[in-house]
């Protein structure tokens, strides 16, 4: 994709190519965080107060994720295959909103903000993710 602006020399905007899993991770963190940073702006119940709220809470949502979500998922398989694997967005709300309450300064107000909150936090993780780092 060519940038141009009148007057201005065009940029050439291309995904971010590394084949250093460190570098990788440390991307997908900082687009992670920048996700999670914009999200007050789509949603007022989320408050975030400073970028490095974003990133400690970024990291807190993947140790929880890891951690808590898979023993949830397991222990509430019945219940998901009932509602066809919507109840996954219940599960997804409870880790944001978890999330929320480990980490000072970030904030969600109500449970349906952590379920649109995490729905839209996904959506814009990953559209950022495949629009800026190549495979």
């Amino acid at each position: 994709m060519v940038l141009a602006i009148a007057g201005m020399p065009q940029l050439r905007m291309s995904a971010i190519v590394h084949s250093d899993p460190m570098v990788r991770i440390l991307l997908l963190w900082l687009i992670n965080t920048v996700a999670l940073f914009a999200l007050p702006l789509l949603m007022p119940s989320i408050q975030i107060d400073r970028f490095t709220t974003a990133l400690i809470a970024v990291l807190v949502l993947g140790l929880v994720n890891t951690l808590i979500r898979p023993i949830l998922i397991l222990l509430t398989l019945p219940v998901t295959m009932i509602t066809l694997g919507l109840f996954i967005l219940v599960i997804n709300g409870l880790m944001f909103w978890a999330a929320s309450d480990i980490v000072s300064g970030f904030q969600v107000a109500d449970f349906p903000s952590a379920v649109l909150g995490a729905l839209l936090y996904s959506v814009m993780s990953w559209f950022l993710s495949a629009l800026l780092i190549k495979k």
